[in-house]
């Protein structure tokens, strides 16, 4: 049998294919070649070398070229995915594929690793001298008069710079140009003295620098986690190594990012989707060099490599964000605690609200807790009042005592949030006259109404359609929206108190790509402000200025039928709770619902979180659901029910008659939400107290269906772990 490569291809098959090695040059593991697959060509990884094929010499393709003549990805990368690949049953060439930026899967030349700067030319210094230019055009050049500047130093200090810079590049004013050594950031903020508690904190993490540790640093909002990173990230740059620092949401990158630069006075390297993929593809390369010291980014940023690792900080660790939902269907987290292990380094997971599988690994004794009770200094946690709205008079949901909270902080020159986890105008436009409701004709759910848009658009499919003058049903012209969404409290508050800015942060006002930076920039002053947002403000942001948080609508989280629903309410009242009273100023919380004396509520504002999620788990250990139960989901969708239905029964017949004896099987059943985008779903869960026992029963199973003749009417996806049901 010939001597062949084995090759991983980004596509969602789960094998590796053999090629003849290239005419020209050495590959090795970690390499990138270029081959014919089908009738085009693919960059693939290679994973094997030397390896005897099956396959007869006649049917094999020789690699077409090697682009890589060292690895691109270093042996502990290759390990670490080729384990991801096994664990989240995931096609192995999509494993590698998400581990390299996109500029850096095509047939290009590796890209220039010396970062790239914007400087003003010397006709750029002419026009701001003679004052030619003028709004966003004129501030970019007053902002690189002092110095040249990389995207990320300019996306905190302007952020909507780039289509300035695209105006002032083609008039010759500005270029692009490498960054001399000794421009990098200074340190600009000296570090604060650190609490007991946080000092405590990092120590026990130094104390274990060199080799693995998993720690969960437990901090209620405002306790000064962060503060705890900095101190480490410190002195692991001090010993020449790099640090690797996860956050959950774009959205909290720029103020992380400039804390860092200010604090610790080196270069931070970015990775997260909004970036241009070229400047993307550096970063991840400087990283690969030993270049880059410290590095922040969102999920994907875990699969950076790190050949002088001294630390992973995985920041929010509870949040959903974290697991992906597509394709290879990985955990971030998860993911970072395998590199930790085989990097032999310290993992620090941080959140105000633990998941609940973080708190089980503390209590089996895998996980060390270190604990911030307190916010640093004399602040005082916020005050936590809940309004019982029964027989209240609501005006646009809100009730008289939330309305009379917000008067008294914008009077006293404060800012307060108004909470809604619903965006739109409102989520339900009925007749008055025959009861008819529109709806999505492709999921078969309410669409929701944007007055602002004069749509309504479905939040399933993105279903949009315009908005009706009469019922489509009775003819009548008595339509009227009913609940409330973020769009409607915006216009409710701006029509009561009309002198006092308001502001809606939600995916609507945060398209474009500065938007929300932008938005909390004019935040952070110390004038009165009026917030409306959703669950975009529930994470990480820190304004000085807001003493009051207002929850509404936390009534739908209560009965749910997803089974960690209860988790993720507590989480997010105590998330958005801890954005009030951040600095010296005392802040408050209003949480109105109709069940007040709700056992959740209660708990949370009688005993906090920790208390809550004791509960939560005893609840969970009690009917074995996870973390004490191990869950694989098998989803499918057609246009056809049969050809859902016929699948799943397929796939469950195929499962092992010893394999079922061990496994705890529901299903085929329709998914809780049967109809989305005109496509029927279904699914099949699969579970058992041992991950081993699953894992070995799946395995082949998984690799099977594909090969399965009702596989090809539908399509279908394994999720390990599935963090929703949906």
């Amino acid at each position: 049998m010939p001597s062949v490569l084995r090759v991983a291809l980004p596509v969602p098959l789960p094998t590796l294919f053999d090629y003849l090695p290239p005419a020209a040059g050495e590959a090795q593991a970690g390499s990138r070649v270029l081959v014919p697959f089908g009738r085009g060509k693919a960059v693939g990884v290679v994973v094997e070398t030397d390896v005897e094929s099956t396959l007869g010499g006649a049917r094999l393709k020789r690699v077409l070229r090697l682009l890589d003549e060292t690895p691109l990805l270093d042996a502990e990368l290759m390990k670490t995915l080729a384990w991801a690949a096994d664990y989240w049953l995931g096609a192995p060439g999509e494993a590698y594929a998400n581990a390299l930026p996109l500029a850096l899967r095509e047939d290009k030349p590796l890209p220039d690793t010396h970062e790239e700067v914007w400087a003003l030319t010397v006709a750029g210094r002419s026009a701001l001298d003679a004052g030619s230019r003028k709004g966003g055009s004129r501030r970019l050049l007053e902002t690189l008069a002092a110095a040249p500047l990389g995207a990320g130093e300019l996306h905190e200090r302007l952020p909507d710079w780039r289509e300035a810079a695209r105006r002032l590049a083609t008039a010759g004013l500005i270029e692009r140009v490498r960054r001399a050594a000794d421009t990098a950031p200074q340190p600009a903020v000296a570090p604060p003295a650190l609490s007991p508690e946080q000092q405590a904190a990092v120590e026990a993490v130094s104390a274990e620098l060199g080799r693995f540790q998993p720690f969960l640093l437990d901090g209620v909002t405002g306790s000064g986690k962060t503060e705890v990173y900095l101190a480490l990230i410190e002195q692991v740059i001090a010993q020449g190594k790099q640090a690797l620092l996860l956050v959950p949401e774009i959205g909290l990158a720029p103020q992380t990012v400039r804390r860092v630069r200010e604090r610790l006075g080196v270069p931070v390297e970015v990775l997260h989707s909004n970036l241009a993929e070229g400047d993307r593809a550096r970063a991840w390369l400087r990283a690969r060099d030993g270049e880059a010291r410290v590095i922040l980014g969102t999920r994907s940023a875990v699969f950076t490599p790190l050949p002088r690792a001294g630390l992973i900080v995985v920041d929010e660790e509870h949040d959903g964000a974290y697991k992906q939902q597509e394709g290879f269907r990985y955990h971030a987290r998860d993911l970072a605690l395998l590199r930790g292990r085989a990097l032999g380094v310290p993992v620090l997971l941080g959140s105000a609200t633990p998941s609940l599988e973080s708190l089980a690994n503390v209590d089996a004794g895998r996980y060390r807790a270190l604990h911030l009770r307190a916010r640093p200094g004399a602040i005082r946690p916020p005050q936590v009042q809940i309004v019982d709205m029964r027989a209240q008079r609501l005006e646009h949901g809100l009730s008289p005592t939330l309305l009379s909270a917000v008067a008294d902080t914008i009077a006293r020159g404060e800012q307060a949030l108004v909470f809604r986890n619903r965006r739109g105008y409102a989520p339900v436009l009925l007749c008055h006259q025959c009861g008819w409701h529109a709806e999505c004709p492709r999921c078969e759910h309410p669409l929701t109404l944007h007055a602002g848009r004069r749509q309504l658009i479905c939040h399933h499919c993105d279903y949009h359609t315009r908005l009706p003058e009469h019922c489509s049903s009775c003819g009548a012209p008595d339509l009227k929206p009913q609940g409330q969404g973020t769009e409607r409290l915006e216009e409710a508050l701006s029509a009561r108190f009309p002198d006092v800015p308001v502001l809606r942060i939600d995916r609507e006002t945060t398209r474009r790509r500065d938007a929300f930076d932008e938005l909390l920039e004019r935040l952070r002053g110390d004038g009165p402000a009026i917030l409306v947002g959703t669950q975009m403000l529930a994470k990480g942001h820190d304004l000085p200025n807001l003493t009051l948080v207002a929850i509404v609508g936390v009534d739908e989280g209560l009965h749910s039928v997803d089974f960690r629903a209860s988790e993720r309410l507590a989480q997010l009242i105590v998330q958005v709770a801890g954005r009030a009273g951040r600095a010296s100023k005392p802040g408050r919380v209003i949480l109105q619902t109709h069940h007040p004396e709700h056992p959740l509520l209660r708990q949370l504002l009688a005993q906090g979180y920790a208390a809550a999620a004791k509960e939560l788990l005893a609840e969970r250990q009690a009917v074995q659901l996870p973390p004490y139960m191990h869950q694989v989901l098998l989803r499918a969708d057609a246009h056809q029910r049969e050809h859902v239905d016929a699948f799943l029964r397929e796939a469950r017949g195929t499962l092992e008659p010893a394999a079922q004896a061990e496994l705890g099987i529901a299903g085929p059943m329709p998914a809780p939400m049967p109809l989305r985008a005109g496509r029927h779903r279904g699914q099949l869960l699969v579970e058992a107290g041992s991950r081993a026992v699953l894992h070995a029963a799946l395995r082949p199973w998984a690799r099977g269906l594909s090969a399965l003749p009702s596989a090809r009417r539908v399509r279908w996806s394994l999720d390990v772990d599935p963090v929703d049901l949906y």
